[in-house]
């Protein structure tokens, strides 16, 4: 019965790519031209956070970025699908603003691809909350769209109850240090009984300075948890 429906949503609705429309064979995909578009991240990276190195370098096999290498990154992991840019941003804006939920299987089959070397064993995956005036303004929080399937994979439950987040405005063209201070202290963990001892997943639609992560790490190791992840669709990339 579920082949036959699934034969008859094929036959109505024939998935396409959802940025230039072409034909696809399966749902939540892009065409081979849409997907050779973007900078999608791969080695070598930082083994931490991820962070892109240029691809002719010989880094060894745990390479780290700067920033790790001095401390500054206290996850367990972080992980990126691609640089934000040009042709990231062009499906990642209307997904978070204009509810484009075209794109949301898309990013979120790229967040778990990248997610599959690391061999997770994750308990909980949380997406990076929305200030209560944000969401009613907005209608959804994008990252919670994005990891109802990675939560999936993993069989890990979803879970968008614990943290709260206070609203302050938007964090914009904010420095790494700016942005580390304006989200201090936004963040309040509800019930650290849900979550002490666990394996957490944060997920994001792009991280900028990694100031959200950090925060949000700091706040999870305060209540207990035995180890924090992350992984976002895009990441701004900086020359280090």
């Amino acid at each position: 019965m579920v082949k036959l429906f699934s034969k008859f949503l094929n036959f109505v609705f024939p998935p396409i790519c959802p940025i230039c429309g072409e034909a696809l064979e399966s749902y939540g995909a892009l065409c081979a031209k849409c997907w050779a578009g973007f900078n999608w991240i791969s080695n070598p990276k930082c083994f931490k956070c991820g962070y892109p190195f240029p691809a002719d370098l010989d880094l060894g096999p745990y390479p780290m970025c700067p920033h790790c290498a001095a401390g500054e990154n206290d996850l367990d992991f972080i992980r990126s699908a691609c640089v934000y840019d040009d042709v990231s941003k062009n499906i990642m804006l209307p997904f978070k603003h204009a509810a484009a939920l075209k794109y949301q299987m898309v990013m979120s089959r790229a967040m778990i691809n990248v997610l599959r070397d690391l061999n997770l064993n994750v308990d909980i995956v949380i997406p990076v909350p929305l200030a209560r005036r944000r969401l009613f303004k907005r209608g959804y929080n994008q990252a919670t769209l994005l990891a109802r399937p990675i939560a999936k994979h993993f069989s890990a439950v979803l879970d968008v109850d614990t943290i709260s987040r206070k609203y302050k405005p938007d964090m914009g063209h904010k420095n790494a240090k700016q942005r580390r201070e304006n989200v201090r202290g936004v963040f309040k963990i509800l019930n650290s009984d849900k979550i002490k001892g666990k394996k957490i997943l944060l997920v994001d639609d792009v991280m900028t300075s990694g100031a959200t992560f950090y925060e949000l790490n700091r706040v999870l190791r305060k209540a207990g948890v035995s180890a924090v992840y992350a992984v976002s669709f895009c990441r701004v990339v900086h020359a280090i």
